[in-house]
Parts: C-alpha cells; sequence; structure tokens
C-alpha cells in the first residue's frame, strides 16, 4: 500500500516542478530604460563643460545605470562607445548610431557628437536595423534614431525598440518658429513608423529625449506621431517628473522639472509598468557631474 502511494506523490513533485521551472522560463520581463546623458564623452571640452567628468564622476553615473537593472539601455548624447561602456560595463553590447559609421563623416562634427543608441544585456538576442534619419534638413547631423529588434521568449513577437532624440526649443504650444516646425516634421516621420508598425503587426516601443511634453491633454505632437494609427499608447503619460538637476545659474543649487520631456510610447498589445524616474540625490547632484536626464525605467511583461 505505501509503494502505491509513494509514486503518484513523486508524480505530483515532478509536475510541480516542472511547472515551476516552465513559468520561470516563460514569466521574465525585460526592463527598459532611457537616459540622455548630456555630453557624454571620455574627453573634456572646453565650449561644453558638461563634458568634463572625473573618474568619480564615470563611478556614480555607473551606480546608478545599475539601480535602474536595466537589460535594455536607450540611450541619448553620447559621444563614443568607449564613453558609454565606462558606465554600463562589460555585461552589455553597444551599439551606436548609424551617424557615427566612417561614412557618416559628413553628418558629425569634428569635436564632440551626441549620438542615441544602445546597450544591451549579452543575455538578450538583438538585431542592428539602420538608423531612421529624422532630419528634416538635408544632411543633418544631429537627429538620428537608432533602431534593433529583440527576440523575446515563449513566441511572443520580437520588440522593435528606437532610442530617439528630437529637437530642442518647442516643449510646449506650436508656435510658428523654426524649432516647432522642424518637431513637426520630425513626428510626422515617426508617425510612419508607427504606421509601418502598425500594417506589420509589430510590437513596438519608442523612448528617448523627445524635447517635448507628449502629455499635454490634446497635445499637438502626439496627435501628429498617432495619426490613422490605432496601436500607440503613451506609456508615460502620468509618469511623475522626479528629476533633480544641477541649477545652470548656480552649480550649488539644484533644479527639479515639473513636466517630462522624457518619454515612452509602446504599441498596444504589450503589457508595461507605469514608466518612473530613477531620481538622483541632491547630494550627488552637487558633487558630481552628471546629467540633466534622469533614466526613465520601466519593465515588458
Amino acid at each position: 500500500m505505501l509503494e502505491k502511494l509513494k509514486k503518484p506523490l513523486a508524480y505530483t513533485w515532478i509536475m510541480l516542478l516542472f511547472s515551476l521551472f516552465s513559468c520561470s522560463a516563460y514569466a521574465t520581463n525585460v526592463k527598459l530604460s532611457s537616459w540622455n546623458i548630456a555630453w557624454l564623452s571620455t574627453q573634456s571640452y572646453p565650449q561644453f563643460s558638461e563634458s568634463n567628468r572625473s573618474i568619480e564622476d564615470f563611478s556614480t553615473l555607473s551606480r546608478y545605470f545599475n539601480k535602474t537593472d536595466a537589460e535594455v539601455l536607450a540611450f541619448q548624447e553620447v559621444d563614443s562607445v568607449a564613453a558609454i561602456a565606462q558606465v554600463v560595463g562589460t555585461d552589455y553590447q553597444i551599439i551606436l548610431s548609424d551617424r557615427a559609421l566612417d561614412k557618416n563623416s559628413h553628418r558629425q562634427f569634428n569635436e564632440i557628437n551626441q549620438y542615441t543608441g544602445f546597450a544591451i544585456h549579452k543575455s538578450l538576442t538583438v538585431h542592428n536595423q539602420p538608423d531612421i534619419d529624422l532630419n528634416a534638413t538635408h544632411n543633418g547631423k544631429l537627429r538620428f534614431a537608432s533602431y534593433i529588434v529583440i527576440d523575446r521568449s515563449n513566441n511572443k513577437p520580437s520588440l522593435h525598440i528606437l532610442s530617439v532624440h528630437l529637437k530642442a526649443g518647442c516643449q510646449g504650444v506650436k508656435r510658428n518658429n523654426r524649432s516647432c516646425k522642424l518637431l513637426e516634421q520630425q513626428g510626422k516621420m515617426l508617425n510612419q513608423w508607427v504606421r509601418d508598425r502598425q500594417s506589420n503587426g509589430d510590437s513596438f516601443v519608442i523612448m528617448g529625449d523627445f524635447n517635448h511634453n507628449l502629455a499635454y491633454r490634446g497635445d499637438w505632437l502626439w496627435e501628429i506621431l498617432t495619426q490613422e494609427t490605432n496601436n500607440a499608447v503613451l506609456a508615460s503619460k502620468d509618469t511623475n517628473a522626479r528629476c533633480e538637476v544641477r541649477s545652470n545659474k548656480n552649480p550649488n543649487q539644484t533644479h527639479k522639472f515639473r513636466n517630462l520631456i522624457d518619454h515612452v510610447v509602446v504599441s498596444s498589445d504589450l503589457a508595461f509598468s507605469k514608466p518612473s524616474q530613477d531620481a538622483f540625490s541632491r547630494n550627488d547632484v552637487i558633487r558630481y557631474q552628471l546629467s540633466d536626464h534622469c533614466p526613465l525605467s520601466f519593465s515588458i511583461e
């Protein structure tokens, strides 16, 4: 009788263990973060004081990156692979914007450059894609959106991800000036990319520095970006602005932004956690050369 009971009990334990291992294999989330790291470079340029960073500065930036626990970092304003490697470490594959390629030297500046790109944990399978050129002017130099595709487990659709850095100078109301006109053109280009993803049935994420608050009610840029689509969600719509940065007027004081200009847009098929800013401590802001942006992090389930 005892022998007969042992077999069903053993079978139950085997099935339970199998179930647990199966769940852990397929229930993993992908943690993502976006961060404009403000003139990140291994060299210092006198005309760009933010580029002057010590070993301690890089170490502190790295500490804040590690706190995000991100497997995918979309970065902006990075001058080189060597610079971002000092922040993310050796466990990440780094993909820099196509603008950094030798064939695009005519679209680079002679000194420091502000590239978009990605740092992807080596445990993930990534496919680099050609950049999306968001320059509204011929041979423009700054506005390239880096583009990657990440494989996901359990036969889920791959993630198409853009790292963007859009035109500055038009954070809110649309005005009749050059900055707003260029930003409008970039919104139309992103809209075409979103519509292409919708046509293909792709899951997607757009994250980065939009230099604009998309969360305004009835925002004009959001309306352009989502025109003739039904699959784009502003994941960062209700994200609180927590980032405290060094004041431009007084380096011994800090400034806190009231609204976000860093955002996350996802396709409607994705389940996600609400993005949140990983704020710096006030002491670190004063003591170290960090950034005028904080990391914005979230998970895709």
